[in-house]
């Protein structure tokens, strides 16, 4: 089994308003912020570091995942991917009186959901906050 660790969460803080409570105070919510993108080079150069799988190699298994991950995904399965997490589908509507008045019309988005597994969530849980300047 893996072990992940985070070595810190920086977050900012926003004040928002309650959209269903117009006139009342605003409060202040806490915001994560992202330090930075990591492209698919440097991964595999760590996962090189840490493996025997050389840096082309992990490319190419990583891109092999990218390309059929949305396939597994459009024919209604669940991708797990271990203690990592899993990825599905989701869909929202608008509703309607029957079953019968439905139409795929009604159908307004479709999200792609990740469910962390135990390793992606311990590491959260466990992770430092520190408080970055606000925006």
């Amino acid at each position: 089994m893996f072990h992940l660790t985070l070595k810190f969460m920086e977050y900012s803080l926003v004040q928002r308003g309650n959209p269903a409570k117009p006139t009342a105070a605003k409060k202040w919510y806490a915001q994560s912020v992202s330090t930075r993108k990591v492209p698919i080079r440097d991964i595999a150069n760590r996962i090189n570091q840490i493996s025997t799988v050389s840096v082309p190699d992990t490319i190419a298994v990583i891109e092999s995942l990218l390309t059929v991950l949305p396939e597994m995904l459009g024919e209604g399965a669940i991708v797990e991917l271990g203690d990592f997490g899993s990825f599905r589908t989701v869909v929202s509507s608008e509703g309607t009186e029957t079953p019968e008045e439905f139409t795929a019309a009604q159908i307004k988005n479709v999200k792609i959901l990740f469910r962390p597994g135990k390793l992606v969530k311990q590491a959260v849980e466990n992770a430092p906050q520190t408080l970055v300047k606000s925006a």
